[in-house]
């Protein structure tokens, strides 16, 4: 596998692996946050999903995702084809990304020109950011967290 491949199924298999443990978790548990935290387990796994939903939007066909009206609140399942869609798809489009790729997007109410490789590096350190702050918040619970790193994942695949 390239480079980018090995990165973003990396990355799909550590957002399946946490999320099936959370899966498991109660509606209290999921409800729960800590300081310094994006907030609840739940509401941070929606919005990972739908900032890779939109990030691999922009990547592969440069337009702003558009969430549907009315879909406040993913359930499990949901947030999971989600990340299973986008993560295979950063899979198979990133490494065919040309480093002089631009996408326009709104920069502080003005139109910007940024590399998609950036939108790339944004993809993979917003997930990880994130995914640790979920194992924050399972910690303060008591519940045992995954190995996410990169030699726990090699080992198992």
């Amino acid at each position: 596998m390239d480079t980018l491949t090995t990165l973003f199924s990396h990355n799909l298999w550590a957002n399946l692996q946490l999320l099936d443990l959370c899966a498991k978790l109660t509606d209290e548990q999921l409800d729960s946050t800590l300081d310094g935290t994006f907030g609840s387990i739940r509401d941070t796994w929606q919005h990972i999903a739908r900032a890779e939903q939109a990030y691999f939007s922009r990547v592969s066909t440069g337009k702003l995702y558009q969430h549907p009206k009315g879909t406040d609140t993913m359930p499990i399942e949901e947030i999971r084809e989600t990340l299973r869609f986008s993560g295979e798809g950063f899979i198979k489009r990133a490494p065919e990304v040309k480093e002089d790729e631009t996408v326009t997007i709104n920069w502080d109410g003005e139109p910007r020109d940024v590399p998609k490789t950036i939108l790339l590096t944004q993809a993979i350190n917003h997930a990880t950011e994130h995914r640790s702050q979920i194992m924050t918040i399972l910690t303060q619970l008591g519940i045992q967290p995954p190995d996410l790193d990169g030699w726990t994942y090699f080992d198992e695949n």
